[in-house]
């Protein structure tokens, strides 16, 4: 203690305890820096924090060393120059989208893509002006026709939510390259380990950190990973204005997620595979959409842009519709009836009437869900007790 602390009376030696810095060793774990303030010596040194993205952390809306270290792990992860943490997934596609885009704007987007985004684009289009253009993510020549002189974003899933239509990433990001339009795929559903979109030619690579990444259905958190620094620092400024910051505890969680993420995916991708199989032989069942199955429409592809795996989310039909798939997923007793993914449990839903309520009849059928499409997230328990639980819900049907 100091002649200073010294001095102090009671109440100010509690309001200023003394932090200890780690001498002599490192700790193995990420501390977790839940200050959101920072104090200065002096007043330059302050006015510089305020500057930049790579700038003395001074206020959790600007940076904070625990979100620091998540960022920097998913950008080197999925190979970028810089990333951005956000409250949650929305908040990170919100970030992205209300940065980049001004009414009178132009963006072309898949039809399937997460009933929440889907919402966001046509919220846009409606108050704000943005024009929206949806595209099926397999033919290039079909971005190319849908571009327009005011089209500043191509919006795109590496894997589609909920029916796994597995997307064209080289071949549709080269057609908007070539046209001076950025951009940004929502690589949830894949992970860094089985794609990397950036790799591929994409600008921005979003994610539900919610997912895959924090993996243990315990933390809400978004990412948005930039190629280019100067495009990181461009929505940086307005993701601070924007306040959707990701709170340090939640990083924090996340960055212990992110330790077994490798070992979580790769049980996720063997039981989905052993389960759409099986899922795919039950009279019950009309349809299986799992990239995985040589019957996918996108097979091929997914061989050659997923690496070490096909995800472990599947959808499949059901013969007798939105009853069917009611009596189904209140059926399940391994399976919860539950919403999100990518945690250790396996979660089933009918997209119609949940994640995807946002969408008409039309746009259901043109985003390839139908009345008894259920979605399965698969989780980490073993396959055989998995199977049993689905086998018994679906000879209730």
């Amino acid at each position: 203690m100091n002649d200073f602390d010294s001095a102090l009376r009671p109440e100010s030696r509690i309001v200023h305890p003394p932090v200890q810095e780690v001498t002599g060793s490192r700790p193995l774990g990420v501390p977790l820096h839940q200050s959101h303030l920072f104090a200065f010596e002096d007043n330059d040194a302050l006015t510089r924090a305020f500057g930049g993205p790579d700038q003395a952390f001074v206020y959790n809306r600007y940076g904070n060393p625990t979100v620091r270290s998540l960022e920097t792990a998913v950008a080197g992860l999925e190979g970028g120059a810089g990333a951005i943490a956000t409250a949650s997934g929305m908040g990170a596609i919100n970030t992205v989208l209300l940065a980049l885009l001004s009414s009178g704007d132009h963006v072309i987007a898949q039809r399937s893509l997460y009933g929440g985004t889907f919402a966001v684009l046509a919220d846009l289009a409606r108050r704000w002006g943005v024009e929206v253009t949806h595209v099926a993510g397999d033919d290039p020549a079909e971005v190319r026709a849908a571009l327009r002189p005011n089209t500043r974003l191509l919006h795109l899933e590496t894997i589609s939510n909920p029916t796994t239509r597995v997307t064209d990433l080289p071949g549709l990001i080269a057609v908007a390259r070539e046209a001076g339009v950025l951009s940004v795929v929502d690589n949830t559903f894949a992970t860094p380990l089985l794609c990397r979109p950036i790799e591929h030619g994409a600008d921005i690579v979003v994610h539900s950190a919610t997912k895959y990444l924090g993996g243990h259905s315990d933390v809400l958190a978004g990412l948005a990973v930039f190629a280019d620094a100067e495009l990181h620092r461009t929505v940086w400024k307005y993701a601070v204005e924007l306040g959707a910051s990701a709170d340090p505890h939640s990083a924090w969680l996340t960055l212990r997620g992110l330790q077994t993420l490798a070992l979580r995916v790769r049980r996720h991708c063997e039981s989905a595979l052993e389960l759409a199989g099986r899922l795919a032989a039950h009279p019950a069942v009309t349809a299986v959409h799992y990239p995985g199955l040589p019957a996918h429409p996108d097979h091929e592809l997914a061989g050659r842009l997923l690496s070490q795996g096909h995800g472990g989310v599947l959808a499949f039909d059901l013969a007798g519709g939105r009853e069917a798939a009611r009596t189904f997923t209140e059926s399940v007793r391994l399976a919860s009836l539950a919403p999100s993914l990518g945690g250790v449990h396996t979660l089933v839903l009918h997209p119609a009437s949940t994640s995807h309520r946002q969408l008409d009849d039309g746009e259901l059928a043109a985003a390839g869900i139908g009345p008894g499409t259920v979605r399965i997230a698969v989780g980490i328990e073993h396959p055989e007790d998995l199977w049993a639980d689905l086998d018994q819900a679906l000879a209730k049907l």
